[in-house]
């Protein structure tokens, strides 16, 4: 059976794209076949050489459109054959054109339990909010900033003492775990969205949700 062809975008440290590399054994339905990094700096293309795994720069900053960039990406990912698009923290806004052609082909992470917190400062933001449980969702990219059908979430508990840092560092545990989760599902063919929600398919299908992760 052949395995899901999968880009990885990112634009720093790529940590998430660490976690998905060795998730992608030989044996698990999905490989990474192209990293794109949008900043020539980006920590992350070092994992994607590590590992033998096409990567390349295309720079936003030389394009004079966000569709211009747009268009390059789409071009770059096209011709790489990819199947399925993860931001794995890829700080660029897409365009509505660029979402709409890549619908639920194109999944993102973010650092808070959506649809609470979008956006920047999550950790602080959910800090002062006074909550008790905080954690970070896997879902489909929608037009509108961090929305769409939801296919895995992790939760965490935030802890008397906890300042962002701390906070943030529990969450990316479970990042590291949800992603993985999520890209399984998808590659195994068990997710379908059905209105703006998530199914999964098949016999015994695992938890979506994760806490505490280990």
């Amino acid at each position: 059976m052949a395995r899901l062809k999968v880009a990885v975008l990112i634009s720093g440290r790529g940590s998430n794209l660490q976690a998905l590399i060795e998730t992608c054994t030989p044996d698990f339905p999905a490989e990474i076949a192209l990293v794109i990094a949008n900043r020539a700096g980006a920590a992350g293309l070092a994992h994607a050489a590590r590992a033998n795994i096409a990567h390349r720069v295309i720079s936003h900053r030389d394009f004079a459109s966000r569709e211009a960039f747009d268009a390059a990406l789409d071009k770059a990912l096209s011709g790489a054959g990819i199947e399925l698009v993860c931001l794995a923290g890829f700080m660029r806004l897409l365009t509505d054109g660029f979402v709409a052609r890549w619908r639920d082909r194109l999944v993102n992470i973010h650092p808070s339990l959506l649809p609470a917190f979008p956006g920047l400062d999550t950790h602080a933001r959910a800090l002062d909010a006074g909550v008790l449980i905080a954690g970070c969702t896997v879902h489909f990219v929608r037009a509108a900033m961090d929305a769409g059908p939801i296919i895995v979430q992790a939760a965490v508990p935030v802890l008397p003492g906890d300042d962002a840092a701390k906070l943030a560092a529990r969450v990316l545990v479970a990042e590291h775990q949800a992603y993985p989760l999520a890209l399984r599902l998808i590659a195994e063919g068990r997710v379908r969205v059905a209105g703006e929600r998530v199914e999964i398919t098949g016999a015994d299908p695992p938890s979506r949700l994760i806490w505490r992760p280990a």
